[in-house]
């Protein structure tokens, strides 16, 4: 019990006599009646958040993820954001207590209502501090856009969620805690149903409340918290369920009213500059990224079919061949019979975003991949000029390919689509798919027809199988049915490639065929930087014995590149609006980079990296691909402009349609 102390002034206890009565032992006013509902509901929003920040800024130091020199930075400002973000989450609840009679408000209805709403809150403030950790384990980031996403496919990601953690004990945990909680709190609470309040005074509280709403509206987001270079420190010092409604409010946002850019007429000059080859010659008009591909001194068209296997969150840390842990040791035999590129980044850090810079080539445009916006239709891409040289495209895919709306991309840009509802029924699957060795079976299947009816095969293959929860059939050795986790999954992904590849070879058509082995993204993305370039680099390695002879590429490339160094390969000519180059013709110091990180584009060349951040930021960094840490460094005007350039020519070519066939 707090002991009472003198009044509070008489201004204040006459604007609001029933709402502020005696201060508190720290000398505060003590708010009462229906106000100090609105407040404990504030208050355990409040406390919870610090404690999530407590747990995070933990596991944070605890990965040398952060210093402990930052810590004072990280919870002054985010206790400015857990305050401002509770009193929104607060707001409704506050309108009832404005609004209510006090014949609903005090009644057993009334009652039960108010103690049910501060139960819930309790719980679920609870809940989402784990939720948090686990998804900031995986991130090194609050609830982003990535969460936003996953919540638009509720069924494979809730059950994705459900098999991979401890949901249920989590749940039932929060459940007691919230119980017992609002037990401990009932005196407090059924304190306030005794006040007589004025619907006057309550509307004189509700609106300075209104005004503070309004100023913190207008003056605060999270650019205001989060400042400097340490990508971690920022998250940190945000609140995760401000973060989660700020990504929601600006997934559809205009890209040149948030993000620096350059004339069009210098943005077009510089993409034509960096898009040159000695092989290409502009086309001119409208598109900056039109150009034709002569490649008839590589000598004739090569007839060969094309096999991408898009490999799921299969970055190089784990190819032995790359330097990696060497889990990969199918990978690794593929890769010494063939072309290996060593030095490749992914475009993103989703399955969207490898497939988006494999077909289209287009830089990375945040916040969405094209695969999932609208409007996304017959746009030029890899099967455009496929096609056109006879080849009929398929993408094949062991899910359900409503899932990130990849049917109806893959279907409306020329690619006849084969996922799980075109397959038989398999021993084995979880909520992403069927497992890695049976789609490629099937994927052997629709290859074996086409080369039945006389087609030339040019197909993708997603795979799904090195996902949470991490499940396989059983009897793969080396590889746990459940519970191995990240290392079970790239092992088991792994085999499936190496099963996949030794059915290949059994084909007469296999010694005509390019095997292509690329990942859509590395495993995770963790470090301290806004973009943690060392998580990006992923595996390209290309089969074709016959043709290619075996070597090892260490030019500085890009996912987006992959598409026309295939071209390439083929020997193919053709007009282009990829904005991807062969990686074979570049030279050396010509090799860049493209990345998207959250709300962050950004392009390396060389050791500088060039990051173009939301509210129109830009910086230069210098990566050290050894200690694999990014250290500021003064402005690059040329590698910070054509970054604006290549970005924002690819958001314009596609909004405006001119990226279409």
């Amino acid at each position: 019990m707090s002991r009472v102390l003198p009044s509070v002034p008489h201004a204040v206890s006459a604007a609001a006599p029933h709402a502020v009565s005696r201060a508190n032992f720290l000398g505060l006013p003590t708010i009462q009646g229906r106000a100090s509902l609105a407040l404990l509901v504030w208050q355990i929003t409040f406390v919870c958040a610090f404690a999530a920040r407590v747990l995070l800024s933990a596991l944070s130091l605890s990965q040398d993820l952060i210093g402990a020199s930052m810590l004072p930075r990280i919870f002054i400002s985010g206790a400015l954001m857990d305050a401002i973000t509770g009193l929104y989450l607060v707001l409704p609840f506050a309108v009832y207590l404005w609004l209510a009679p006090r014949r609903l408000y005090q009644s057993r209805v009334g009652r039960a209502m108010v103690f049910a709403g501060i139960a819930l809150t309790i719980g679920t403030s609870l809940y989402l501090i784990a939720s948090e950790y686990f998804f900031f384990d995986e991130f090194n980031a609050r609830f982003n856009y990535v969460a936003v996403e996953y919540l638009i496919y509720p069924t494979e990601v809730l059950t994705n969620i459900r098999d991979s953690y401890p949901v249920y004990k989590v749940l039932s945990a929060a459940v007691a805690m919230s119980l017992s909680l609002t037990w401990v709190l009932r005196a407090r609470i059924r304190a306030a149903f005794a006040e007589s309040s004025s619907y006057g005074s309550r509307t004189l509280v509700m609106g300075g409340v209104a005004l503070v709403t309004a100023a913190t509206l207008a003056g605060v987001n999270l650019q205001t918290v989060q400042r400097g270079h340490e990508r971690v420190a920022n998250e940190l010092a945000a609140n995760g369920i401000y973060a989660f409604f700020s990504a929601a409010r600006n997934a559809h946002i205009d890209y040149e009213a948030y993000y620096a850019t350059l004339s069009t007429q210098e943005a077009a000059t510089r993409v034509r500059h960096l898009l040159g080859q000695n092989n290409t010659q502009p086309s001119g008009g409208d598109n900056p990224f039109a150009r034709h591909v002569d490649n008839r001194d590589l000598g004739p068209v090569r007839k060969m079919n094309v096999i991408v296997l898009l490999q799921e969150s299969m970055g190089s840390e784990f190819v032995g061949s790359l330097g990696g842990r060497g889990l990969t040791p199918n990978i690794d035999r593929i890769a010494a019979q063939g072309m290996s590129f060593t030095h490749l980044y992914a475009s993103g850090t989703r399955t969207v975003r490898g497939m988006e810079a494999v077909t289209t080539s287009l830089a990375p445009v945040p916040p969405e991949s094209v695969v999932k916006r609208t409007n996304n239709e017959g746009l030029f891409n890899l099967a455009s000029i496929a096609k056109q040289a006879g080849y009929a495209p398929t993408f094949i895919y062991g899910g359900y390919g409503t899932f990130d709306n990849m049917n109806a991309f893959f279907g409306g840009n020329g690619w006849k689509v084969v996922d799980r509802t075109d397959m038989p029924s398999a021993k084995f699957a979880n909520i992403w798919g069927i497992a890695d060795e049976a789609l490629m079976d099937n994927a052997l299947d629709v290859f074996d027809k086409q080369v039945a009816r006389g087609e030339q095969v040019f197909s993708v293959v997603m795979s799904t199988s090195n996902h949470k929860p991490f499940t396989f059939p059983a009897g793969i050795p080396g590889v746990a049915e459940k519970g191995g986790g990240r290392d079970a999954g790239v092992r088991y992904a792994d085999y499936a490639i190496g099963h996949f590849f030794d059915k290949l070879q059994t084909r007469p058509w296999a010694k005509d065929t390019m095997l292509v082995i690329v990942a859509d993204h590395g495993a995770r993305v963790y470090g301290r930087a806004e973009v943690p370039v060392s998580t990006y680099e992923i595996p390209l390695v290309i089969h074709a014995p016959a043709y290619i002879q075996p070597q090892r590429i260490d030019t500085l490339a890009s996912q987006i590149d992959v598409g026309p160094t295939i071209l390439g390969l083929l020997h193919l000519s053709y007009d282009s609006r990829l904005p991807g180059r062969d990686i074979l013709r570049m030279k050396p110091e010509d090799g860049y980079a493209v990345f998207n990180h959250n709300r962050d584009s950004a392009m390396m060349r060389g050791d500088r990296v060039a990051t173009l951040g939301f509210g129109k930021t830009m910086q230069t960094e210098i990566y050290d691909p050894v200690s694999k840490q990014l250290r500021p460094a003064p402005h690059d005007p040329q590698l910070e402009s054509d970054a604006q350039a290549l970005f924002q020519t690819s958001q314009q070519m596609f909004v405006s349609g001119l990226q279409k066939e």
